[in-house]
């Protein structure tokens, strides 16, 4: 075991999701690193949510339950008492990858601004998608995400000084300009080479998805500039196009 062991706060961010909360919350419970502060957003669940939630409260850091402005408005609630050397967003449904991802991610190499790695896609049944279709990549700043997310936001530990409040004005996409804003200022990025994430298919993006891509358009000109976006963008359609005539699915 390493001796860089910063403290990692977890946010948890949840809104009637008994199905799934267990699973998450269990997922971060049954970590082998010590040094994890867990916090709990819920916006107030009346399904049976809160009852799941009640069974683990004395393990929690800090647990909340109280109406919010959506779910930015709910993680920036987490990150206000987030006192920890890095965040990580591990929503109601996503699970991180193994009781022992976080003891070796830190492991891998002391004092990054960041860590990331790569996430497995599972359906509403808990069967496996594999892989995303955006691959992690091999070096990441934060000009890597003008094709698109290639990092989940499961997926990437971020040192909490570098991070700001998500901005309110996107609905659905506003965590790809939080990283984004993360990565322009970190020196050091760390790939961590393996599955470090299971995330859930099927959020609020999916279910509104024009939205969702407008938001992206805004905030990836908003950062590379029109010119360069809308030729990115051409890039990313062709893409997807041809990943979907060879697997018959998108798997983002």
């Amino acid at each position: 075991m390493s001796m860089f062991q910063p403290k990692l706060s977890v946010i948890t961010i949840v809104y009637n999701n008994v199905r799934d909360i267990e699973r998450t919350v269990l997922s971060v419970l049954n970590q082998t690193y010590p040094n994890i502060e867990y916090l709990i957003i819920d916006g107030a669940s009346n399904d049976g949510t809160l009852d799941v939630l009640k069974k683990y409260e004395i393990r929690f850091s800090k647990m909340i339950s109280e109406k919010d402005k959506g779910i930015y408005d709910a993680m920036n609630k987490g990150l206000a008492l987030a006192s920890g050397d890095y965040v990580l967003f591990m929503n109601s449904g996503d699970e991180i990858y193994a009781p022992d991802t976080v003891e070796r991610i830190f492991s891998l190499s002391p004092d990054a601004d960041i860590y990331y790695g790569e996430t497995e896609m599972y359906d509403e049944d808990w069967n496996s998608l594999g892989r995303r279709r955006h691959q992690v990549p091999e070096h990441f700043t934060w000009k890597d995400f003008k094709y698109g997310m290639s990092i989940s936001h499961q997926a990437i530990y971020i040192r909490k000084s570098l991070t700001e409040s998500y901005d309110l004005n996107y609905k659905l996409s506003s965590d790809i300009d939080w990283i984004i804003k993360a990565a322009k200022k970190a020196r050091k990025i760390v790939n961590a080479r393996m599955y470090v994430a299971k995330y859930l298919v099927g959020g609020m993006s999916k279910k509104r998805h024009r939205q969702s891509l407008i938001e992206r358009f805004h905030i990836f000109s908003k950062h590379y500039g029109l010119i360069p976006n809308l030729f990115n963008h051409a890039v990313i359609a062709g893409k997807l196009g041809f990943y979907y005539l060879k697997h018959r699915k998108t798997n983002d």
